[in-house]
């Protein structure tokens, strides 16, 4: 084989992105690996003086403090609580703010590691909540990919309303 046919093979072949399904209450979540900074064990956060409902907690992470926001409450549901298998998934920061470097997002479950090419994703007809990027399809499955500069953005109001 020559490196044009071996070019052209390369071409056909769609893209995959290594991805994390993340699973909430209710839902689960769909994000490229590199959204993810790391996935810990959960510990408790600790507690912020008049802090929102969804603001959990602080936790500290690689000598950071990092806020643990509930999905799950900023699109107006119940707090889920923890489960045994409950992780945190601490989030990159995606430039909303310099002095945010992470936030934090429990989970109810161990992540699964995917592969998702363009080809196997299909937006869905389920109607956004608040913090989804989007709501897609993949493999008979609906997933949120979720918008985390908006966390971000909340975070940051809150904070700045102290």
């Amino acid at each position: 084989m020559n490196s044009k046919t071996s070019l052209a093979i390369q071409q056909e072949q769609p893209e995959e992105i290594p991805c994390l399904m993340v699973p909430l209450a209710g839902r689960t979540l769909l994000m490229p690996t590199v959204t993810i900074a790391e996935m810990v064990s959960y510990s408790a956060p600790q507690a912020v003086d008049q802090a929102p409902d969804w603001l959990l907690g602080m936790v500290e992470w690689r000598n950071l403090q990092v806020p643990v926001l509930s999905f799950e409450v900023l699109n107006g549901e119940a707090n889920p609580g923890t489960a045994i298998r409950s992780r945190l998934a601490v989030l990159n920061n995606t430039g909303v703010s310099d002095e945010l470097p992470f936030i934090a997002v429990p989970t109810q479950a161990i992540p699964k590691l995917v592969r998702v090419s363009g080809q196997d994703i299909t937006e869905s007809e389920e109607p956004n909540q608040p913090f989804d990027h989007m709501r897609v399809e993949v493999d008979d499955e609906i997933l949120v990919i979720p918008d985390i500069s908006s966390l971000e953005q909340v975070y940051m109001e809150w904070l700045s309303r102290r």
